[in-house]
């Protein structure tokens, strides 16, 4: 049975401080991204993160590919590793393609609600020149 796992990444994306909120879900991962402004403290961050988990928007699922169990690593290599991994900015390349499908998906969004308000708008138009067609050759 595969459980949840929740991790936030912080990092300095000029000019402001972004964080990643990554999901991990029966093998899939959903990603979503937070623009916090200026640098958060950690309370601000659990405050907005209680606040408001219910109105982030995840990407859609993205396969997780499952790797090999490791050996176990020498305790200095693990700790230059973790050293390295705090100083990295930036999100792994999943994160990267949840965050693409999720751009693309809410400009396709964006592009069909445009359209529909444009036909709309342009149906309008077509009533009012009927009308003041309507209006001119009433008197004759």
């Amino acid at each position: 049975m595969d459980g949840t796992a929740l991790s936030l990444t912080v990092f300095f994306d000029d000019p402001f401080w972004v964080g990643i909120f990554e999901r991990r879900q029966a093998g899939m991962l959903s990603v979503c991204k937070v623009t916090f402004g200026a640098e958060p403290r950690d309370c601000e961050v659990y405050a907005a993160w209680l606040r408001h988990w219910n109105e982030l928007r995840f990407s859609p699922p993205v396969k997780i590919q499952k790797y090999p169990v490791q050996r176990v690593i020498n305790p200095k290599r693990m700790q230059r590793a973790a050293g390295r991994e705090v100083q990295r900015q930036g999100m792994g390349t999943r994160a990267q393609e949840a965050l693409k499908m999720q751009h693309e998906q809410a400009k396709r969004e964006r592009k069909t609600a445009g359209h529909g308000q444009a036909e709309q708008e342009k149906e309008r138009r077509f009533y009012l020149r009927q009308q003041k067609k309507k209006e001119k050759h009433r008197g004759r």
